[in-house]
């Protein structure tokens, strides 16, 4: 089995991550803690769309060294949102929060790479604006708790549910097929 080693350099330090990459797991190490690629569902919400700030988001996942597998534009349906959104439904803005999703078209997005469920956390920051650090994307470009621009998921498992409610396993890419870890993962 080949074995490849990546190397990315975390955006605002000089932190390295090193992956190893078999032929279909990645491992990933940083300083001795051991993670294993993970994948994410990040959702660009409709004011993002609006105020064209999806390319802002993937610009800064591409730059920490994810790699995109899925993305689709949609109008969110409103049973995908109920089901998503299903642990909110007892909560007083919940018909306000299907509203907005449902106003304006989503960016659904599938990351891949390593920790990439805690660090996509980290990345767009604090759900209420105003607690969002700078440097992170609601942070940077929220203006309302209820207007955060973007949603990622909170657990791996999180994920996992998330993903396969938003995309078809036809939609994704696996970049272990074909060998496009050449063209991705320096040697």
């Amino acid at each position: 089995m080949e074995t490849r080693l990546f190397r990315a350099l975390i955006i605002g330090g000089a932190t390295h991550t090193s992956c190893t990459l078999p032929a279909v797991t990645l491992v990933c190490q940083k300083g001795g803690p051991t993670w294993a690629q993970e994948r994410t569902l990040v959702a660009v919400k409709p004011d993002g769309v609006q105020r064209r700030l999806v390319g802002t988001v993937i610009q800064r996942f591409e730059r920490r060294g994810f790699k995109l597998v899925g993305m689709k534009m949609l109008q969110a349906p409103e049973n995908i949102l109920a089901e998503h959104y299903q642990d909110l439904q007892r909560k007083p803005f919940y018909p306000a929060l299907i509203s907005y999703m449902s106003s304006g078209p989503v960016v659904a997005m599938v990351w891949e790479g390593c920790d990439v469920v805690r660090v996509s956390r980290a990345m767009i920051g604090h759900t209420d604006s105003t607690e969002a650090a700078p440097g992170t994307i609601r942070g940077d470009f929220s203006i309302h708790i209820s207007r955060n621009i973007v949603h990622a998921s909170d657990s791996v498992e999180g994920a996992q549910r998330e993903i396969q409610l938003w995309f078809q396993n036809s939609e994704l890419v696996n970049w272990a097929d074909g060998g496009h870890y050449n063209s991705s993962c320096p040697a």
